[in-house]
């Protein structure tokens, strides 16, 4: 059974079906010491999804289409677009023939203060700051009220690792999906998201922890590398701790440090390592 638990209530109108999850295409599995066979494969789904506040376009990113009222409020969150779920009235998803438009309903002081500082973004997969034109134009999570992380144990990181698996089914079909998940302070996997961009998972697992009203006790653990964006990301949401399985990058460092978040990396079933904060099992500050 998935320990994958705790399922946001949803707010707005369910997802259609109209879209799977995977498609089964045919190919041939190859074998470089015997003959290939033919097989059919299931493949992850990839469409644009076009997100509309009001009647204004506002951006169009490439994502899996599952879950995507929980996309839409953290992509929303993520964005600076609202503060908090309540900020959203509504989501209205409508199937076109070219992929998923999702119109979105801002209360009137939240979309005026939108149309103030509005941009229109074109997002591919794994692209997180695709837009942008300055560097001044960074995405930066300073006064988003980060809290200092309670320090997370060694133990429940790993236990949280070795449960990942179970919650990634589209990853086990398809193998071509990243996975976000929140975890508790033991490390049991309270939700996870996925979706064939790494941002997009991130962004839908804090949608639907927004959804579910839950508190911020816990920590991220995500199937990608850490990048700056997934730091601040995570520092928007107000998770103290990330955990990634990949690598980090220079400036994912120094953003975690600015913004005081424990940042574990390289993450695997035998150990994995801390760039900056402190865990609970030794407490050790990072400071360089």
């Amino acid at each position: 059974m998935c320990p994958c638990g705790g399922l946001p209530l949803h707010l707005f109108m369910p997802p259609s079906s109209e879209t799977p999850a995977t498609l089964s295409v045919a190919a041939r599995r190859l074998r470089f010491t015997e003959a290939g066979r033919e097989a059919a494969v299931e493949v992850a789904v990839e469409m644009p999804v076009n997100i509309v506040y009001g009647t204004m376009p506002y951006a169009v990113m490439m994502a899996s289409p599952g879950d995507l009222e929980d996309f839409v409020v953290g992509f929303s969150l993520t964005e600076g677009v609202i503060a908090a779920a309540s900020d959203i009235r509504g989501i209205a998803l409508r199937h076109e023939a070219d992929g998923i438009v999702a119109d979105v309903e801002l209360a009137p002081e939240r979309f005026r203060a939108h149309l103030a500082r509005r941009r229109n973004l074109t997002g591919r997969t794994s692209c997180g700051i695709c837009g942008i034109e300055t560097i001044a134009e960074l995405p930066q999570a300073e006064g988003q009220g980060v809290a200092r992380p309670e320090p997370v144990s060694e133990k429940a990181i790993a236990w949280a690792l070795a449960a990942l698996d179970y919650c990634q089914p589209l990853h086990r079909l398809t193998r071509a999906v990243h996975a976000a998940a929140w975890c508790d302070m033991r490390g049991r996997i309270v939700t996870a998201r996925e979706d064939v961009g790494r941002h997009n998972a991130l962004d839908k697992l804090i949608g639907a922890r927004l959804l579910a009203g839950c508190d911020r006790r816990g920590f991220l653990l995500v199937t990608s590398r850490a990048s700056f964006e997934m730091v601040e990301k995570a520092a928007i949401f107000g998770a103290g701790t990330l955990v990634a399985i990949s690598a980090p990058t220079s400036f994912a460092i120094d953003r975690a440090m600015t913004l005081g978040i424990t940042l574990v990396a390289v993450a695997r079933a035998d150990g994995a390592t801390l760039f900056t904060g402190a865990l609970a099992a030794h407490r050790s500050e990072i400071t360089t």
